[in-house]
């Protein structure tokens, strides 16, 4: 009995992950394709990201760029739009392009009484303009969520970590239980920060 529950649980430790991936990009690719009705599944995927892409070649050219920078700038404008779409522009920027802001994984020491500490990711460096200037901003996202919290903290409670910024992602949305691998810790002593 004792083995057939191993194998049991084995198969089910592979067979979820596994199932529930799948089901999570059959989902999306069914949702996409019925943004663009077209009746070859994942047809409409490949529409939206030609779509996307050409926009995004669009608005790097020279011809371009004034018009789009106008708009942006006319939405900004806009009370409610403007929070909504400088909020959603700030998310999808600290993830992608030039002005990342999840690429610096920190610990922090939350109680150096009992020696608590936390990950996380400094998103500003800099807080003088807050009159602020020992404090850096630290995004702290929550396990088995996709939420977080943002705290300002001294510098010398902050302590950079050599590990690429993705890794410490998974590390704390999992709850710790997707560990580190050697090879994607650079250097396993964290750095203070200066």
């Amino acid at each position: 009995m004792n083995r057939f529950l191993k194998y049991f649980f084995r198969g089910l430790l592979f067979l979820v992950p596994l199932a529930l991936t799948v089901y999570i990009v059959i989902v999306s690719i069914q949702w996409l394709d019925n943004i663009i009705d077209v009746a070859l599944p994942g047809v409409g995927l490949v529409i939206i990201l030609a779509i996307i892409t050409m926009f995004g070649y669009l608005a790097s050219t020279l011809l371009a760029r004034p018009l789009f920078d106008a708009m942006e700038r006319a939405l900004v404008k806009i009370p409610l739009v403007s929070l909504i779409y400088t909020s959603i522009k700030d998310l999808i920027s600290a993830f992608v392009g030039e002005k990342r802001k999840f690429d610096q994984p920190v610990v922090v020491v939350m109680d150096a009484h009992t020696g608590l500490k936390k990950f996380g990711f400094i998103t500003q460096d800099d807080l003088n303009v807050l009159d602020m200037p020992g404090d850096v901003a630290v995004y702290l996202p929550h396990s088995y969520n996709f939420s977080g919290n943002l705290y300002i903290l001294p510098r010398d409670r902050v302590s950079r970590l050599d590990v690429p910024g993705s890794e410490v992602m998974k590390f704390i949305v999992s709850g710790g239980v997707s560990g580190f691998s050697e090879a994607e810790i650079v250097d396993p002593k964290a750095t203070r920060i200066e």
